[in-house]
């Protein structure tokens, strides 16, 4: 039996869902991913084939291995690696901090309809509660999420679940604006298309505090400084 199909047996055997954009690396043993890799590469070798494409071509010849590699290891990274450590700190007494943290972080992801590129921009905003994490973390989850097959609207909402989970905050924002391979490189072909998507909890849905949130992402992306 191929490695992907064994994969899938324990997906459905424990009643799982196995979309592009979900993370299934704990049904992934041990060597399973070389096993991964060298059952892409011969698909997509096969591919190649069918598009009528010489892999003799010293241009293609190593192709196949290098699209599976892509994908297993960077463009869907976070489908099949399990994601970042997140340790919580502390957020209680006299020092802790109850005012508002948005970080910045660039994404780089892939629509699952035509397997086309999505760059663009994280700004997730958090009002934390006993616990805070540590700066880097927002950025490191975010770029998990985003290295799967999905669409932007589910990658909002998947960010901003994992930075919840990891925070035991409610109060959570994000908002993604992006720019799509699927616009810019077929159908309509525009280059000058951005789509902005935006999920609120907590209390982020209180008007002075959302216009707080979007007045750091407008200052954020105008690329002012203070110095």
């Amino acid at each position: 039996m191929i490695v992907s199909e064994r994969i899938r047996q324990r997906i459905e055997a424990a009643g799982k869902e196995y979309f592009a954009s979900d993370n299934i690396s704990d049904f992934i043993e041990e060597g399973e991913l070389n096993e991964l890799e060298a059952e892409l590469t011969e698909k997509f070798s096969a591919v190649l084939d069918s598009l009528v494409i010489d892999r003799e071509d010293p241009n293609s010849a190593d192709t196949g291995h290098r699209m599976a590699k892509m994908y297993l290891h960077e463009l869907m990274y976070g489908r099949y690696y399990k994601g970042p450590k997140v340790t919580a700190f502390p957020n209680e007494g006299s020092r802790a901090y109850s005012g508002m943290l948005v970080v910045r972080s660039d994404i780089k992801s892939m629509c699952s309809h035509h397997h086309q590129t999505v760059s663009g921009t994280a700004f997730i905003g958090i009002i934390p509660s006993k616990k805070v994490i540590g700066l880097s973390k927002y950025s490191r989850i975010a770029w998990h999420c985003s290295r799967r097959g999905t669409l932007q609207e589910e990658l909002t909402n998947d960010i901003a679940r994992a930075i919840m989970e990891a925070s035991e905050s409610e109060n959570v924002a994000v908002h993604i604006t992006a720019e799509h391979g699927c616009c810019t490189n077929r159908g309509i072909r525009t280059h000058n298309s951005t789509t902005q998507t935006t999920v609120l909890h907590g209390q982020f849905h209180d008007p002075s505090v959302k216009k707080e949130f979007f007045d750091q992402v407008k200052m954020q992306m105008s690329g002012y400084r203070c110095d």
